[in-house]
């Protein structure tokens, strides 16, 4: 299809945060029904083997929007700045005439010391894309406005908030006291904040919950938008609170709750850090079963609330004839241990963590013959960026983005594809990082899977862990406890050395730039290093060699006399 007919093409870039790749209908939960996951999944291709850059909020968002490793683009935690001049989807997208919006949440930090270093105002626009990690923002809201010490923090003020104002709900921060809270036997507030309260159903209408909201933002958008834009629509569920408005709180019942994929093997001398994680405390809260059996039937009643309202938007895009046009991207951030392996929230790299579901759907005639397939390949979160390049009718910028275009796949091809995928994650501010007596610059760790191995290597002199999910798909024994699998080690080592040596930093030249700079300085005249000149084209040298013997100019006496 040519590039003017792509660029008309539009991308519903659909995140969730904190979405196991495994409780969707699609990917074989045996309780939670997501029909309209599973709809997008027939329409298109499900990725089973996504995984994330990192395993932590703000940093794996970064992979997504850059298309590059958290050490190439260093935004490797929640709060740490998105350098400026980090390249974005907006600007990759953008050179192809192909607007780029945010709807929703981005967990970007913008690089304020670098902004006032080179005079961009916030307000330019510029600098206003610079802020919201290269998007043209509809509505932006990151969620979770606490009450914290100093009180209520509202440093950007939520729209999300405003909205619930104006519905009438009395209060200064109606998200805290509504949104994120249901009604004790008391009739106080009881927060969302801690799990006994989960099993109770948010004070709130559920139409003016966060999902539906964020629904009805989307839809706006689209109805005023020409053909030809990307829509990175990032819903803020399911992540925690875990807490969901009715019918959604009692859908799922502790009878829906599966037991934890969890083993003794796994603390008997663990890996340090893996040990320091099983003691903090959002494990010891998850190693409970009665904090399992209340919190996992609302996370199954958030992911409900998703899948139904994204039954609305793709029943809009149906009904306004869009869906014929419009990719459809369906993700997350990362996962939830949910109390596997002994722990909570996310952050290490067991599967429930680092996994990610991913489905694609291309409208375009070329797709047709993947639609409904599984895909096992490989995939990273930053093969993204240069899908959507691609889409927009460019050609990937691969000096930049570091991942692979998903189109040869989407197009029923085998393509020569990657052997590993790596995911890192930066521990230095988490309280994990002092009881461990670490300095900043150790606390990280990476992982290389390659199909079949795991390998997690732990800066600070730690030893390896190893998994081999052909024998342990469950990943309960850390084999590089038993000193046999030295050559398995050695590999993935190979691997991660291979990773190292990429060329990641040289970004204001493509190899079609250096290419066509060879030779360049001969055309200017520039020849050095020649013993006699007949090393070159005998038209670089003719300049030099003044005129031929005899041919000076003659005395002008010599004709007039």
């Amino acid at each position: 299809m040519p590039a003017e007919q792509d660029s008309k093409t539009n991308i519903l870039f659909i995140m969730y945060d904190q979405l196991r790749f495994d409780y969707l209908s699609c990917a074989g939960h045996p309780h939670l029904e997501t029909p309209n996951f599973d709809r997008v999944a027939k329409r298109g291709v499900r990725f089973s083997n996504a995984y994330v850059q990192s395993p932590i909020c703000g940093a794996s968002r970064m992979c997504f929007y850059t298309g590059r490793y958290t050490s190439s683009h260093g935004a490797q935690w929640n709060g740490f700045p998105l350098r400026v001049g980090e390249q974005t989807l907006g600007d990759h997208l953008r050179r192809q005439d192909m607007s780029c919006w945010l709807i929703g949440k981005t967990h970007m930090k913008a690089d304020a010391d670098g902004m006032a270093r080179l005079g961009l105002s916030p307000d330019s626009q510029i600098g206003a894309r610079q802020a919201e990690c290269g998007f043209d923002p509809w509505t932006r809201d990151d969620g979770l406005w606490g009450y914290g010490p100093d009180g209520f923090y509202d440093e950007k003020r939520s729209p999300y908030n405003e909205y619930l104002k104006s519905k009438g709900y009395p209060s200064e921060n109606p998200w805290a006291d509504f949104a994120n809270a249901g009604v004790d036997e008391a009739g106080d507030i009881a927060s969302g904040w801690m799990f006994a309260n989960a099993d109770k159903p948010a004070n709130i209408r559920e139409e003016d919950s966060e999902t539906p909201w964020l629904t009805r933002e989307t839809i706006n958008f689209i109805e005023q938008a020409e053909d030809g834009w990307c829509a990175h629509v990032s819903f803020i569920k399911p992540h925690w609170p875990y807490i969901v408005p009715a019918p959604y709180h009692d859908m799922y019942g502790p009878n829906h709750v599966p037991a934890p994929v969890r083993h003794d093997a796994e603390r008997d001398d663990p890996h340090p850090v893996f040990g320091a994680y099983m003691g903090n405390k959002i494990a010891q809260a998850f190693q409970q079963d009665e904090v399992r059996q209340k919190v996992i039937p609302a996370y199954m009643g958030l992911i409900k609330q998703c899948d139904d309202q994204l039954g609305v938007l793709l029943d809009y895009l149906d009904d306004s004839g869009r869906l014929d046009k419009t990719m459809i991207v369906l993700t997350s951030d990362h996962g939830d241990y949910l109390g596997d392996h002994w722990l909570g929230e996310k952050d290490l790299f067991h599967e429930p963590s680092v996994k990610v579901p991913l489905i694609i759907s291309d409208p375009r005639p070329e797709a047709n013959v993947s639609r409904g397939t599984v895909c096992d390949a490989l995939v990273e979160s930053i093969d993204l960026a240069p899908t959507f390049v691609e889409v927009a009718g460019g050609k990937v910028p691969d000096h930049i983005l570091e991942g692979r275009s998903l189109l040869p796949w989407l197009r029923g091809e085998v393509p020569d594809w990657r052997d590993y995928a790596i995911s890192e994650f930066d521990y230095s501010p988490t309280p994990q990082c002092v009881k461990l007596g670490l300095e900043p610059r150790d606390a990280r760790l990476f992982m290389v899977f390659d199909g079949r191995y795991k390998l997690i290597h732990a800066e600070g002199g730690f030893r390896p862990m190893l998994f081999d999910l052909q024998t342990d798909p469950e990943e309960f024994h850390d084999l590089a406890k038993t000193g046999d699998h030295q050559p398995q080690i050695d590999q993935m080592y190979d691997y991660l050395a291979q990773w190292g040596r990429r060329l990641a930093q040289r970004v204001t030249k493509s190899e079609d730039d250096i290419k066509a700079m060879r030779g360049r300085s001969l055309r200017r005249g520039i020849l050095p290093f020649m013993v006699d000149g007949s090393e070159v084209p005998a038209e670089l040298t003719e300049k030099y060699k003044g005129p031929a013997p005899g041919n000076y100019l003659k005395d002008d006496t010599s004709s007039g006399s």
